[in-house]
């Protein structure tokens, strides 16, 4: 991957970035999305928000070797502490984190929200706590994919305020758009994790110190949604 060509994760977000939007890249590594993006004449301009300083001057020199620094600006800070009100922020991109860290960035990040943003969220496991955070600040899931990469199970989530929203457990737990169109990937995806949950639960069972009944049960439950779900 360089600044030309993104992973296919990467493709993936970039494809959900409105055309034209003015964004944030929260993590933003190298750099690559925002440079990539701008580049290609898809984005007006970008903020690279970086909290280590190895990536952030990662950042900083992939800009300048691409001759962006008008429009790409790269900060130093902590998630979405790297946002100024003069920046117009239109789309946040937040990837490559997992879900509970995603969901931190954003609860501790609030003052920084508008509310007119669309967040385009790949969290890498913990989309539970992060579609319950969204819920619970009115965010409706506009999109969702999984897709399959190194090995690796990747899940996008996009989405925007739009005021009071209600997910089931079971959709926070898989998605809700995921459980209605039901992608290959997805249902390959949780076909792997009911093998992986099931033999947690036969562990559970030899295990020679008793484990908490409600570790049981949980598990037990998860075991029974995914069956659900494939049959």
């Amino acid at each position: 991957m360089n600044q030309q060509t993104l992973s296919m994760r990467l493709e993936r977000v970039a494809a959900q970035v409105p055309a034209g939007a003015r964004l944030a890249d929260i993590g933003s590594d190298h750099g690559y999305l925002p440079v990539a993006l701008m580049r290609r004449g898809a984005i007006t301009t970008a903020v690279a928000g970086e909290v280590a300083l190895t990536p952030f001057q990662a950042a900083e020199r992939s800009v300048r070797e691409n001759g962006l620094q008008q429009f790409i600006t790269v900060r130093l800070a902590n998630g979405l502490a790297a946002i100024e009100p003069g920046d117009g922020i239109t789309a946040i991109s937040i990837c490559g984190m997992g879900g509970e860290t995603i969901r931190d960035i954003l609860a501790s990040g609030k003052a920084q929200l508008n509310g007119q943003e669309r967040l385009i969220l790949q969290p890498n496991g913990g989309e539970q706590p992060l579609r319950q955070w969204l819920m619970e600040n009115g965010y409706c899931i506009l999109h969702e994919e999984v897709l399959r990469e190194n090995r690796f199970d990747y899940e996008i989530i996009v989405a925007e305020r739009t005021g009071k929203v209600m997910y089931t457990a079971e959709e926070l737990y898989f998605g809700p758009l995921q459980m209605q169109v039901r992608s290959p990937a997805f249902l390959a995806k949780w076909q792997r994790k009911l093998r992986l949950k099931q033999k947690t639960l036969n562990n559970f069972a030899r295990a020679r110190h008793a484990v908490p009944e409600e570790k049981v049960q949980d598990t037990a439950r998860q075991v029974r949604w995914i069956t659900e779900l494939l049959a």
